[in-house]
């Protein structure tokens, strides 16, 4: 690649939120040091170019540019976390276009392609403007892209269903529910939001683009799933995401997690996370703890500071021979511990994989976007975790959840199943496999561009 690579400039486009950095970052970081000729110039906001830049383990071809944000001088934001998502794709291209014109004027280099989040749908309009191939990255959870292409039907069927009736006509995924459905896209009338809009035109955006890049494991998606896709789509790439092949280790443990976590017995450890956008109510903070507490089970749990007031009195104390609260871990090295044994999760894209890699089973709580559509994979398809009763934290359900995976001999077939889904993912990262010559079919759309 180092020569047929030479003199292209890929223009990288992010969705500058949350768990959607990272994984796109890693993919370009992975393109960057296979095209070492080729120039990349991630676009970013201020904001979230200061969380991932500058790093040591960045190469010097790739830059970070910035654009606004969207957000108007003086104002404040509300309390709906879509607001600000609204705000910066409702900039569109006129903004990105003076990312890129940042980058030209710096690099002295046309923009031989564009590579984007598939979120960032007005990146397709300065793909065609400037006359490049579109290449979008669809960060969350693979099988959650079906439903896009199916979006009129998913509305008029989850209009008129209860929430456990399941959908036989998404291909590979009959076991999807409603009650699984991200509810953006299911939005209509005055509901509608501009990033509603955007996610509802996806079906018909992208198969615009030269090929649609997935950030999963092709074997561990059903095969109609994978089938049905393909045909909808010009090309479909799996790039296996697996950070620790290029994102180094956390150099930051503050909070001792490691080695609290090495005192402890094997596969004997709850690790309980929320990520970092969503936070359960006070009254389900209050069942996770009191769950925690009578289990009599191990745990490390990572709370964010502003809610630690609201677990129950004493309970700090009272578990504190056993149990460690931190406002932050080093998530990827702690689920790769040998002692933790079980991950309680929100089902965020990115917690997922990391969990799957490393074979750990999973309770699920999913809160929003394909958080739904990840927990019924991972209950009801690959078999490695429960959904939490009902959907939502109590204390009995919690328990319940916890014994199963932890010690009941029921939940052995889980334990097991967690252990073989985590080699079958690492066989897939081999040199022979389909995601190395995905990868070569991308970095050939890159240098032939």
């Amino acid at each position: 690649m180092s020569n047929s690579s030479e003199n292209k400039h890929v223009a990288i486009i992010a969705f500058p939120f949350g768990s959607h950095l990272m994984p796109l970052l890693n993919l370009v970081l992975k393109l960057a040091r296979a095209a070492p000729n080729c120039s990349f110039s991630f676009i970013g906001t201020g904001k979230s170019n200061a969380i991932l830049f500058p790093k040591p383990y960045i190469p010097n071809n790739i830059k970070a540019y910035s654009v606004s944000d969207g957000i108007p001088d003086g104002h404040v934001l509300g309390s709906r976390p879509t607001e600000k998502l609204n705000l910066f794709l409702k900039t569109g291209p006129e903004n990105l276009h003076k990312g890129i014109e940042l980058a030209v004027a710096e690099t002295k280099q046309r923009v031989t392609c564009i590579i984007s989040d598939a979120f960032v749908t007005s990146s397709l309009v300065v793909a065609q403007t400037l006359n490049v191939p579109w290449v979008p990255v669809w960060l969350p959870m693979s099988c959650s892209l079906s439903l896009y292409f199916y979006i009129d039907l998913l509305r008029e069927q989850c209009a008129n269903s209860a929430g456990d009736r399941t959908f036989d006509f998404l291909p590979g995924l009959s076991k999807m529910r409603a009650e699984d459905m991200p509810l953006d896209i299911l939005y209509v009338g005055e509901e509608v939001t501009l990033f509603s809009r955007t996610l509802a035109s996806l079906g018909k955006v992208l198969p615009q683009a030269k090929a649609v890049v997935i950030n999963f494991f092709m074997e561990l998606d059903p095969p109609l799933f994978v089938k049905d896709m393909k045909s909808k789509l010009n090309s479909m790439l799996y790039v296996v995401p697996l950070p620790s092949q290029l994102l180094p280790p956390s150099d930051t443990d503050a909070n001792g997690c490691l080695s609290w976590l090495d005192k402890q017995n094997a596969r004997s450890v709850a690790y309980v996370c929320f990520g970092t956008v969503v936070a359960p109510t006070p009254h389900e903070l209050v069942a996770v703890a009191e769950a925690l507490e009578e289990s009599g089970f191990s745990f490390l749990w990572s709370l964010k500071e502003n809610q630690m007031g609201l677990l129950p009195n004493g309970f700090l104390e009272r578990t504190s021979m056993r149990g460690k609260i931190v406002s932050w871990a080093p998530q990827t090295q702690v689920l790769a511990h040998e002692s933790v044994g079980v991950f309680v999760t929100h089902c965020g894209c990115n917690s997922v994989t990391e969990s799957i890699c490393n074979g750990v089973p999973m309770i699920c709580r999913p809160f929003f976007g394909d958080q739904g559509t990840s927990a019924r994979m991972i209950e009801d398809v690959w078999e490695i975790g429960v959904i939490i009763e009902g959907r939502v934290f109590s204390k009995s359900g919690l328990l319940k959840s916890l014994n199963l995976i932890l010690v009941q001999d029921e939940g052995k077939k889980i334990r097991d199943n967690a252990v073989k889904v985590k080699s079958i993912v690492q066989d897939a990262a081999r040199p022979e496999e389909q995601a190395a010559q995905d990868f070569k079919t991308l970095l050939e759309v890159i240098s032939e561009s």
